[in-house]
Protein backbone atom coordinates (compact mmCIF):
# COMPACT_ATOMS: atom_id res chain seq x y z
CA UNK A 1 0.00 0.00 0.00
CA UNK A 2 2.93 2.58 0.61
CA UNK A 3 4.44 1.93 -2.43
CA UNK A 4 1.01 2.94 -4.51
CA UNK A 5 0.87 6.21 -2.37
CA UNK A 6 4.22 6.91 -3.22
CA UNK A 7 4.14 6.17 -6.64
CA UNK A 8 0.84 8.07 -6.18
CA UNK A 9 2.65 10.96 -5.01
CA UNK A 10 4.95 10.91 -7.42
CA UNK A 11 2.82 11.04 -10.50
CA UNK A 12 0.87 14.26 -8.58
CA UNK A 13 4.48 15.91 -8.75
CA UNK A 14 4.77 15.71 -12.49
CA UNK A 15 1.45 16.50 -13.13
CA UNK A 16 1.71 19.94 -10.99
CA UNK A 17 5.06 20.65 -13.06
CA UNK A 18 2.86 19.85 -16.09
CA UNK A 19 0.34 21.98 -14.81
CA UNK A 20 2.52 25.11 -13.56
CA UNK A 21 4.41 24.95 -17.04
CA UNK A 22 0.51 25.09 -18.46
CA UNK A 23 -0.17 28.22 -16.47
CA UNK A 24 3.72 29.42 -17.79
CA UNK A 25 2.35 29.14 -20.95
CA UNK A 26 -0.67 30.71 -20.55
CA UNK A 27 0.76 34.15 -18.78
CA UNK A 28 3.17 34.82 -21.44
CA UNK A 29 0.61 34.57 -24.39
CA UNK A 30 -1.39 36.67 -22.79
CA UNK A 31 1.06 39.61 -21.92
CA UNK A 32 0.15 41.97 -24.51
CA UNK A 33 -3.53 41.25 -23.77
CA UNK A 34 -6.26 43.05 -22.62
CA UNK A 35 -7.09 42.95 -18.25
CA UNK A 36 -10.06 40.43 -19.58
CA UNK A 37 -8.08 38.45 -21.05
CA UNK A 38 -5.88 37.95 -18.46
CA UNK A 39 -9.04 37.98 -16.10
CA UNK A 40 -10.16 34.70 -18.30
CA UNK A 41 -7.04 33.21 -18.44
CA UNK A 42 -6.43 33.18 -14.11
CA UNK A 43 -10.27 31.50 -14.52
CA UNK A 44 -8.91 29.12 -16.54
CA UNK A 45 -5.74 28.22 -14.30
CA UNK A 46 -8.30 27.99 -11.13
CA UNK A 47 -10.21 25.42 -12.67
CA UNK A 48 -7.54 23.66 -13.54
CA UNK A 49 -6.27 23.84 -10.12
CA UNK A 50 -9.87 22.68 -9.07
CA UNK A 51 -9.68 19.77 -11.38
CA UNK A 52 -6.40 18.61 -10.55
CA UNK A 53 -7.07 18.77 -6.86
CA UNK A 54 -10.58 16.88 -6.80
CA UNK A 55 -8.83 14.07 -8.65
CA UNK A 56 -6.36 13.99 -5.97
CA UNK A 57 -9.09 14.10 -3.36
CA UNK A 58 -10.93 11.73 -5.25
CA UNK A 59 -8.49 9.18 -5.24
CA UNK A 60 -7.00 9.40 -1.60
CA UNK A 61 -10.71 8.87 -0.94
CA UNK A 62 -10.13 5.62 -2.92
CA UNK A 63 -7.69 4.67 -0.96
CA UNK A 64 -9.08 5.41 2.51
CA UNK A 65 -12.17 3.73 1.57
CA UNK A 66 -10.19 0.67 1.15
CA UNK A 67 -8.05 1.17 4.19
CA UNK A 68 -11.00 1.39 6.05
CA UNK A 69 -12.81 -1.71 4.13
CA UNK A 70 -9.60 -3.84 5.23
CA UNK A 71 -9.91 -2.75 8.70
CA UNK A 72 -13.56 -3.26 9.51
CA UNK A 73 -12.67 -6.87 8.11
CA UNK A 74 -9.95 -7.41 10.58
CA UNK A 75 -11.52 -6.11 13.92
CA UNK A 76 -14.74 -8.59 12.77
CA UNK A 77 -12.18 -11.41 12.82
CA UNK A 78 -10.82 -10.49 16.11
CA UNK A 79 -14.06 -9.96 17.56
CA UNK A 80 -14.91 -13.57 16.46
CA UNK A 81 -11.11 -14.79 17.83
CA UNK A 82 -12.08 -13.11 21.16
CA UNK A 83 -15.43 -14.61 21.03
CA UNK A 84 -14.16 -18.29 20.40
CA UNK A 85 -11.30 -17.39 23.10
CA UNK A 86 -13.45 -16.32 26.16
CA UNK A 87 -15.86 -19.28 25.17
CA UNK A 88 -12.75 -21.71 25.46
CA UNK A 89 -11.32 -20.01 28.48
CA UNK A 90 -12.07 -21.42 32.02
CA UNK A 91 -13.28 -19.23 34.72
CA UNK A 92 -10.22 -18.77 36.52
CA UNK A 93 -8.31 -18.03 33.65
CA UNK A 94 -10.98 -15.33 32.62
CA UNK A 95 -10.37 -14.26 36.25
CA UNK A 96 -6.81 -14.27 36.13
CA UNK A 97 -6.75 -12.40 32.90
CA UNK A 98 -8.88 -9.94 34.51
CA UNK A 99 -7.02 -9.54 37.37
CA UNK A 100 -3.87 -9.08 34.81
CA UNK A 101 -5.92 -5.68 33.23
CA UNK A 102 -7.05 -4.37 36.17
CA UNK A 103 -3.17 -4.00 37.25
CA UNK A 104 -1.57 -3.36 34.02
CA UNK A 105 0.72 -6.14 33.91
CA UNK A 106 1.49 -8.18 30.90
CA UNK A 107 0.96 -12.06 30.85
CA UNK A 108 4.67 -13.61 31.46
CA UNK A 109 5.49 -16.49 28.88
CA UNK A 110 4.92 -19.43 31.95
CA UNK A 111 1.38 -17.77 32.23
CA UNK A 112 0.47 -17.81 28.49
CA UNK A 113 1.29 -21.69 28.14
CA UNK A 114 0.04 -22.74 31.15
CA UNK A 115 -3.01 -21.02 29.60
CA UNK A 116 -2.84 -22.83 26.16
CA UNK A 117 -3.01 -26.17 27.89
CA UNK A 118 -5.59 -25.86 30.01
CA UNK A 119 -8.47 -25.38 27.56
CA UNK A 120 -8.36 -29.34 27.17
CA UNK A 121 -8.27 -29.92 30.90
CA UNK A 122 -11.84 -27.98 31.80
CA UNK A 123 -13.04 -30.11 28.62
CA UNK A 124 -13.12 -33.39 30.05
CA UNK A 125 -13.09 -31.89 33.59
CA UNK A 126 -16.73 -30.08 32.51
CA UNK A 127 -17.87 -32.62 30.62
CA UNK A 128 -17.91 -35.22 33.41
CA UNK A 129 -20.08 -33.20 35.62
CA UNK A 130 -22.39 -32.05 33.37
CA UNK A 131 -22.95 -35.56 31.87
Amino acid sequence: MKVTLVQKQGSDQITMKMFFLELEQHLKSSSGASVVAIDNKIEQAMDLVKSHLMYAVREEVEVLKEQIKELIEKNSQLEQENTLLKTLASPEQLAQFQAQLQTGSPPSSSQSQGTTQQPSQPASQGSGPSA
